[in-house]
């Protein structure tokens, strides 16, 4: 399964966020380092809703970058 991320820019840094596995975020001083923690993030995310029984949700999020002209 493969799950899109969120990276958004802060105050302090970047978060980041699954939105199809709620609750499932991180933060980083880097893009790459919250990348990173999320990539470490998910399977931990899963494994905790198997051992609890809930259902995991299907990936269904898709993204993509545009590109949008200036002037």
């Amino acid at each position: 399964m493969k799950y899109a991320i969120i990276i958004e820019k802060t105050d302090n840094g970047y978060s980041g966020y699954v939105p199809d596995l709620p609750g499932c975020v991180s933060a980083g001083d880097s893009v790459e380092e919250t990348e990173r923690l999320l990539r470490e993030a998910v399977p931990f995310h899963v494994e905790s809703l198997r051992e609890h029984g809930d259902p995991v949700p299907e990936p269904q999020t898709s993204g993509a970058l545009i590109d949008v002209p200036t002037a």
